[in-house]
């Protein structure tokens, strides 16, 4: 059973910067995408980064090209999210997603079709 668990979320000022985690279990890591979603509430989900474990290729969404860095561990199967330059915008529930097929730009174009899901975690960028 694959397991997501995201962790690093909380409280932030504006301009500030936030690091998230993505531990994952249950599945061979490298075989798979692993991506960050985001949703507001009342809002749909929004695609904001993602990574094809197996290359290392990376892709970002267009709200945060440029603010945020995806990386992974592959030692201790976690992905990271940096995110700097925080924006009130940028306030949502933040879920970490795999899938071992839903690659590159399509899986940010299309959030929901993300095969398994964390928990979520919150965060607040405060102005």
């Amino acid at each position: 059973e694959i397991h997501l668990v995201e962790s690093g979320g909380g409280l932030v000022q504006a301009g500030g910067s936030l690091r998230l985690s993505c531990a994952a279990s249950g599945f061979t890591f490298e075989d798979y995408a692993i991506g960050w979603v985001r949703q507001v509430p009342g809002k749909p989900h929004e695609g904001v980064s993602s990574i094809t474990i197996s290359d290392g290729k990376k892709y970002y969404g267009g709200s945060v090209q440029g603010r945020a860095t995806i990386s992974s561990d592959n030692a201790k199967n976690t992905v990271y999210l940096q995110m700097d330059s925080l924006e009130p915008e940028d306030t949502a529930v933040y879920y970490c997603t795999a899938d071992q097929f839903l690659l590159g730009q399509w899986g940010l174009s299309n959030p929901d079709l993300w095969d398994s899901w964390g928990q979520g975690i919150q965060v607040t960028v405060s102005s």
